[in-house]
């Protein structure tokens, strides 16, 4: 299946965010609306909450609203997201020491239950979990801040990810996207995308050129040249 494209709005203008969300329904621009939501605790910094996620869903015009809680407590704020307007909810491995319970919980709001991985954290630690699980998000980067540079080392964490997703699926007949986030650009997305990556988050690549909807299309055009062939 072709890979979806979620823009992060995070790299997006604050004072058009209405106008950016809208701009993205264009038809062959955005599949999905990513939110990174922080904290300053579980990262070292603080994005946006509760009130700018309810006005991002305004304009999301039914695209999913991919929301990523990068906070400690995560499982506190669960209800609040989901009634915000949030269609899939990731909360990180690192911040969740009951995560079952969590991922009960997100899929109780109907929501989609995603787990993100840390660069540090290793891909076997959901050996346990993954069949609770409806998205893996493995970070290219060090979650907190925009614009860093991508961690070679993902391309590596990325086929070990799918192949536990390929074993898992055909023991449970169920589905499990597998979203990376941080770095992606027209450079390394067919690279990504060729290890098995099915969701990929782009920001700076984005909203950095003066024209978002143009650059998901040629994001696009490059994903589309190694398409995964595995789901």
């Amino acid at each position: 299946m072709a890979p979806l494209l979620a823009p992060s709005l995070l790299a997006a203008d604050f004072g058009r965010l209405s106008d950016e969300t809208a701009l993205l329904r264009t038809p062959g621009a955005a599949d999905w609306l990513h939110c990174d939501v922080m904290d300053g605790r579980f990262v070292p910094n603080i994005s946006f909450g509760l009130p700018v996620v309810e006005a991002i869903s305004r304009s999301a015009g039914g695209l999913p609203l991919d929301v990523h809680l990068m906070i400690e407590e995560p499982g506190r704020y669960l209800d609040a997201f989901a009634r915000a307007g949030a269609t899939g909810l990731t909360v990180h491995y690192e911040a969740c020491p009951h995560l079952h319970r969590v991922l009960e919980q997100i899929r109780a709001l109907g929501c989609l239950s995603g787990v993100a991985l840390n660069p540090h954290t290793p891909v076997a630690v959901l050996a346990d979990i993954i069949a609770d699980v409806e998205l893996v998000l493995i970070m290219s980067v060090n979650p907190g801040f925009g614009g860093q540079n991508f961690i070679e080392h993902t391309y590596q964490k990325i086929a070990e990810a799918r192949a536990l997703i390929e074993r898992t699926s055909a023991r449970t007949g169920r589905p499990i996207r597998l979203q990376v986030d941080g770095g992606v650009g027209e450079g390394n997305i067919g690279r990504l995308v060729e290890a098995g990556a099915d969701v990929l988050v782009a920001g700076s690549s984005v909203f950095g050129g003066g024209d978002p909807v143009a650059a998901l299309r040629n994001l696009r055009r490059a994903a589309a040249e190694k398409q995964y062939q595995g789901q």
